[in-house]
Parts: C-alpha cells; structure tokens; sequence
C-alpha cells in the first residue's frame, strides 16, 4: 500500500480582557498503511524554520576573500608603502601594486550590485535607496578629510571651506556606486540569457554607456586646449604668498603639468580644493629622493608644488567603467550556474582587457593611476578579473561554497 499524507491547519483566536492573542495550532492528520496518528503543533513554530531560511543571506565566497584580500592589501600599503617601492603609489606613469587597490575596490562593487540587484521590487524605490547611500558616501568623505582639529589634544573640530578638498576616495566610489547602479536598475532589456550572445544583448545599453563614456574621456583627455594657468604657494606667514605661472598651450599633453584633467579640476572645483601633496613630487623632477619625497632639486620646473587632484572629476569618468566591468562579471554569475562556463564567460573579456591595455601602454597611451588612463582602466580591471577568476577556482577546487 503507498503512504500518503493529508494535512488540516486552523488557526483558533483566544481572546483576554483587553489583549488578544492568537494561538495558532495545526494538527496533522497522518495515513501511513493504514495507521492514523494526530500530532499538534504551533503554527509559529511551524513557520519559523522558513522565516528562518528566508532570512538567510546567500553570500559568494569568492568575493568575500577577493574583498579581504583588497582590504589587506590596502592596509598594507598605507603602513608599509614608504619602504618598498612596489608597495607605493607610482609618481606618474606605469603601475605597482598600490595603485591596484582603487580598481579592485570598484570592480567588487559592480559585482556586488548585479547580485543586490538581482531581483527588484521595484526600480523607483531602489534608486531612491541608491542615491541616498551615495549621499551618505559622499558626506562621509567629506567629513573625514574636510575637518580639522584646530590645535593639538583640542577636541573641537571645524571645517575650512576655503581649503576643502571636494573629490576624494569615498567620494569617487559614491559616484561611481550611484552611475553603476541606475544603470542596473535601468538599463536591461527583458529577454532570456542562455548564452553569452543573450548576456550581451540584454545589457547592451549598459556596454554602450561604458563605450561611451571612454570616448568621452578620450576626446576630452586629448582634445582639449589646455592653457597657461597660476597657482600660489605660502611663504612666511607676515608675506604675501608667491604666484608661480605654469606654461602650456597645448592639447593632447599626459603629463604633470598640462593635461586635460588636471585643466578641468581647476576650472570647476578651483585649485585650493585639490589634493596639496599629489605624487608626482616624487618624479626625478620635483625631488632628489625619487622615488621617494625630498627637497625640490635646483632647477626644478615650477609645476612640481602645484595642487592635483589624483580622484579628480575627468578621471572619475573611467572609474564608473571599472564598475561597469565588475558588473558584467556579477551578471555572469547571476545568469549562469554552471561553474565551466562561468570560467569561461570571466576568462574571455578579462584576457582581452589585460592584453588591449598593454598594447595600448606599449604604443604611447601609458598606464597612470593618477589620469585614470584608458589603458590603465583595462589592465587593472583585467587584473581584478584574473584575481577574482583565481580566488573563485580555488576555493573550488579546495570545496568551499560558491
């Protein structure tokens, strides 16, 4: 004889002087080859183990260690960066391993969006959410490295905002959170992905924006007319502080001096609101230590004590991209189950980023944190791709959750 199982559920409502409370039971009814038993039991605590495995939070693991290993990885180059070069920021051209810490950190939160955004209620409340946590990003930023202490063992704190910086690492991140974000929320077409051809269609809008804001970058980084421009520097406090003029008059220049982001910082935010020790007062130009700080050398071009911004507003553009990129990454793992193909669809764009990129470096466009470069964008974001597509396979490998 087969088994089967029926099963009654009533809620009864017991009511107490001016309280009420419910008291649910279930009895369950159970035939099982011909032997009838009744079990009752609280229909609360019947619901509890599924509340219980709602409100579990499925986690990727690999992002978790890529994320920690970023994290100590900036830790690291905060404390120890003054003592080995490849642990300090480059001062202009090429990359070391501080300068992975910005792209990593971008790349982990367009992958995190694809999975928060992986099912949405409703896209009007999750960008009301989106932009009030960037706001909250960016009044955070500001708060850390806007205020001062006005003397030392002096609790109280103020702002000069005379001398605040604007943008910062926080406040990049927000912009880039936000952009990465509306465009989840807005931009994907509503057609199935079972391929890798359907993944591209249903966000291609999303492509077509981070296309499109490289070649706005590119136009603007080499096409625009960068002219001469002043800056001040203080001297003695009873004297006035000395104006220093900066020549250049040209377009298309990547250097300290005269390029188009660094023009597009001080036009907008004003020089006294950038960052007043950028890194390029490390170059063989600006210090006889280089790589390292130290007293300006005897003919030392005027440019080297100037303000720079390294998360200026142009170079912010290219940081959006890198998110864009994490997020693809994220999509990947939303949309396809199968660990295979997953390796697959990660190690295709992620060896065509690291590969254009160099190619790039190798012809003229160098690689530079500061700028923000397009080759910059892609060799870092491909090595947030290798990272990630390292850490994901090994804990794989060694049977740690997906």
């Amino acid at each position: 004889m087969e088994s089967y199982v029926t099963i009654k559920n009533f809620d009864e409502d017991v009511e107490m002087g001016n309280k009420t409370n419910e008291i649910s039971e279930s009895r369950s009814v159970i035939m099982n080859n011909g032997e009838k038993t009744t079990t009752c039991f609280s229909s609360k605590q019947q619901r509890q183990p599924q509340s219980q495995s709602q409100s579990q939070t499925h986690r990727l693991v690999s992002l978790d260690v890529f994320r920690g290993f970023t994290v100590g990885l900036m830790i690291l180059v905060d404390e120890a960066g003054g003592l080995f070069r490849a642990l300090n920021h480059s001062p202009w051209n090429g990359v070391t391993l501080a300068d992975l810490v910005m792209p990593f950190f971008l790349f982990i939160v367009g992958v995190s969006l694809a999975l928060a955004y992986k099912k949405l209620p409703s896209r009007v409340v999750a960008s009301r959410k989106a932009i009030l946590r960037a706001l909250k990003l960016l009044a955070l930023g500001l708060f850390l490295q806007g205020g001062y202490f006005h003397r030392l063992g002096d609790l109280t704190f103020g702002v000069d905002l005379k001398q605040l910086r604007w943008m910062g690492i926080l406040q990049r991140i927000a912009i880039a959170y936000l952009f990465t974000a509306l465009c989840e929320i807005w931009l994907n077409a509503d057609n199935t992905v079972n391929s890798g051809s359907s993944l591209v269609r249903k966000y291609r809008y999303q492509w077509a924006v981070a296309l499109f804001l490289s070649g706005i970058y590119i136009c603007l980084l080499y096409g625009l007319y960068v002219p001469d421009w002043e800056y001040q520097i203080p001297t003695e406090p009873s004297s006035a502080p000395m104006t220093l003029s900066v020549k250049c008059g040209v377009r298309g220049d990547t250097g300290p001096a005269c390029n188009a982001v660094g023009m597009i910082d001080r036009t907008i935010l004003g020089i006294q609101h950038l960052y007043k020790r950028p890194t390029y007062a490390r170059m063989p130009e600006c210090s006889i230590n280089s790589p390292d700080n130290g007293p300006l050398p005897p003919d030392a071009p005027v440019w080297c004590q100037a303000a720079f911004d390294p998360e200026g507003l142009l170079s912010s553009v290219m940081a959006i991209v890198t998110c864009l990129v994490g997020l693809h990454f994220g999509h990947i793992i939303v949309h396809f189950k199968d660990h295979r193909v997953r390796m697959l669809y990660w190690m295709i764009p992620t060896s065509c980023f690291v590969v254009f990129g160099l190619t790039l470096d190798l012809f003229g466009m160098h690689m530079n944190k500061v700028l923000y470069s397009f080759s910059y964008t892609c060799v870092t974001a491909g090595a947030a791709g290798f990272l990630f597509v390292g850490t994901y396979l090994m804990l794989k490998l060694i049977g740690i959750g997906t």
